[in-house]
């Protein structure tokens, strides 16, 4: 005898609202991090290294940073997803003020034995874990079905997002011609940089995707 399967789709154009315990703190947690976040910003535009790298690095994280602001009260992510993208912006505004290439990270290439400074990769390997917030829009909005096609699909999305901006190193520093257009490279004079930074940024995804899977719940409420 056949058996009959109900599976319950969100309706198409709708929005599972995420509900999380919250506390004071919990509920304060994106606030929070958004004034920390605004300061790292003020910070890295104290004397920076230069003038021009700083604008061009940082354009990016304010393009985020106020996206995320303006957004809140119409789509709250979790609080992981925001401690993720916050690490994120902080710290592109540390490689915006230093410039990647000459971030302070001797500790760690000393530990390690690296010649060249890997800030730039471990900030790859950072934004590669928004694929945790990418999942959660996709699942809540309804664009998938489950926490494991939307995991799946917050994996291709840093994928692609890797990929365009590598693109778009490239074509700024063909543009630039100088100084500001290989800092903004940042390849330290590895011919293979360009794969090596995909590499990290897929790497950190499904690193996140399995935090993903692991900590996100299916919500129980939704909202039109």
């Amino acid at each position: 005898m056949n058996k009959i399967y109900i599976v319950d789709f969100p309706p198409p154009q709708t929005t599972i609202k995420y509900v999380e315990k919250r506390n004071t703190l919990s509920e304060n947690f994106p606030k929070l991090l958004a004034v920390a976040v605004g300061c790292a910003i003020a910070w890295s535009a104290v004397e920076p290294y230069n003038w021009g790298v700083w604008y061009v690095e940082i354009s990016s994280v304010l393009l985020v940073y106020f996206i995320l602001i303006f957004t809140y009260w119409k789509f709250r992510f979790s609080n992981m997803s925001y401690f993720i993208v916050s690490l994120w912006l902080v710290m592109h505004a540390v490689g915006a003020r230093y410039s990647f290439e000459l971030v302070p990270f001797g500790i760690v290439s000393d530990l390690f034995g690296f010649e060249r400074n890997h800030y730039d990769r471990v900030a790859h390997f950072v934004v590669g874990m928004n694929s945790y917030g990418a999942a959660e829009f996709f699942m809540r909005k309804g664009f998938v079905c489950g926490r494991r096609f939307a995991a799946f699909a917050g994996i291709l999305f840093i994928m692609a997002l890797a990929n365009a901006w590598e693109l778009i190193e490239w074509g700024y520093a063909e543009a630039d011609g100088g100084e500001v257009g290989a800092a903004f490279l940042g390849s330290q004079g590895d011919v293979w940089d360009a794969q090596k930074d995909m590499l990290c940024d897929t790497l950190g995804a499904v690193f996140a995707a399995l935090i993903f899977l692991a900590n996100f719940k299916i919500p129980a409420e939704r909202r039109e």
